[in-house]
């Protein structure tokens, strides 16, 4: 297992994710990819979208990158591979960018809600039901 691709959103819970793919990645000798799809809320109020001459997307994807590379900053230098960020629907972002740069294994966490989606949450359980590859889900407490 050398390449694990970890999908991060902006939760509290995503630091205890990453915490535990830095510490499969040391017991395997693999390297992180720390992802995060980017997309627009449906419940965002479209006089947001005025507000600035600045496009939405790419001040989303600025965002997302700088919380995580803060992220990042408790990763050992030597398991980092790279940091990557695009604009997507996120359980479909993860499995494209998981068989794009060819990875053994996508940690994503879980959320737990309600039946099946609360043992994976709702991106957890889309991206174990698409994926081409292992996914390894992260319990983390409520």
């Amino acid at each position: 297992m050398k390449r694990i691709l970890v999908a991060l959103d902006s939760s509290p819970r995503a630091p205890v994710v990453l915490a535990a793919a830095v510490e499969l990645a040391e017991l395997v000798g693999g390297k992180l990819i720390i992802f995060r799809a980017v997309g627009i809320p449906p419940e965002m109020p479209r006089e947001l979208l005025s507000l600035t001459d600045a496009r939405l997307e790419d001040l989303l994807l600025q965002s997302a990158r700088a919380d995580l590379e803060r992220l990042a900053q408790t990763v050992p230098p030597a398991q980092l591979e790279k940091i990557m960020t695009t604009f997507a629907t996120p359980w479909d972002g993860i499995c494209r960018t998981a068989r794009e740069h060819a990875v053994d294994l996508v940690m994503v966490g879980s959320h737990g809600y309600h039946g099946m989606d609360r043992l994976l949450g709702t991106t957890a359980s889309k991206v174990v039901n698409h994926a081409d590859r292992n996914v390894l889900v992260v319990r983390t407490p409520l």
